[in-house]
């Protein structure tokens, strides 16, 4: 079994425990977070995100999935809707369409939300229509790092 290392990142304006600020969310621009890693292994070669609603009647229902974007200390935040990016990341299905789609709880409930950065040693091979389980399934023995914040809105 392999040991996977924490990653250390943060938003700006999203920090564990707290709040999604209103651009990140479904309520104000949908704006996908920037995302600064602090302790990433040198041996990364790719980056994968998802975004999971902890409080979705549907376990961990997801609203976001990429893989394979270069490893670099910073993901770039407004992240276009597409298949593939121009640095080569995948965004594939999930409630967001090949895109980010922040929180959007119905209206006057609150609920938490997981967002995780893994750090791999490989480019995955998926294909674009590709969710959650098969990237996690696909990744499995080449996670080097991982590290997540819960917030909520």
């Amino acid at each position: 079994m392999i040991e996977i290392d924490i990653l250390q990142f943060h938003c700006p304006g999203l920090t564990d425990g707290g709040r999604f600020p209103q651009e990140y969310t479904g309520r104000g621009q949908n704006l996908s977070p920037e995302i600064i890693l602090e302790n990433l292994s040198p041996k990364a070669k790719t980056l994968a995100v998802t975004l999971e609603d902890l409080s979705h009647p549907i376990k961990n229902f997801t609203h976001w999935v990429m893989w394979n974007f270069p490893a670099r200390t910073v993901i770039p935040g407004s992240l276009p809707k597409h298949e593939r990016l121009e640095s080569g990341a995948v965004q594939g299905i999930a409630y967001g369409m090949h895109c980010y789609a922040g929180p959007k709880p119905p209206p006057f409930t609150q609920h938490r939300y997981r967002l995780t950065v893994y750090a791999l040693d490989c480019v995955l091979g998926l294909s674009a229509n590709s969710r959650k389980r098969r990237l996690l399934a696909a990744a499995e023995g080449h996670i080097l790092q991982k590290g997540s914040l819960t917030a909520e809105f």
